[in-house]
């Protein structure tokens, strides 16, 4: 059954390229960002993107049973690219067959769809403006 999550930007870790990084939350707590700041660099480092230059954002989810890295990205002029990284056995595992995004992500991925709309796939394309834009609940 569908259960509002907590929503909210991560602010005490700043990407180095700039990629926007927001939280879900199953239990209500703050995430700690710091589960998932280093394999967020390792599916950076495996995509091998100038991530400096793309428009792109990563959720770290707190889900009921496991721990979630979403990371999406914005190349070919308007598609989004994804990696959902769950964490199982202590390890992170990278399998398109057995995990993917949900639900409460799309909310944030919604809101992402628009400042890309807004900002980038638009006639004054400003990366800058893409990465001011965050969503943010009520």
């Amino acid at each position: 059954m569908f259960l509002k999550r907590k929503v909210e930007c991560v602010t005490e870790y700043t990407d180095p390229d700039g990629m926007k990084l927001y939280s879900i939350s199953f239990s209500g707590s703050k995430v700690d960002a710091s589960k998932y700041i280093e394999r967020l660099a390792a599916v950076k480092n495996e995509k091998a993107l100038n991530w400096a230059d793309i428009p792109a954002y990563a959720i770290f989810h707190d889900g009921e049973e496991r721990e979630y890295l979403i990371v999406c990205w914005w190349l070919n002029g308007n598609e989004l690219f994804h990696s959902v990284s769950v964490k199982e056995g202590g390890a992170w595992v990278e399998d398109p067959n057995k995990y993917s995004f949900c639900v409460y992500d799309l909310e944030i991925m919604w809101a992402e769809r628009n400042f890309y709309i807004q900002t980038v796939d638009c006639e004054n394309a400003s990366i800058k403006e893409y990465r001011r834009r965050v969503y943010k609940t009520e």
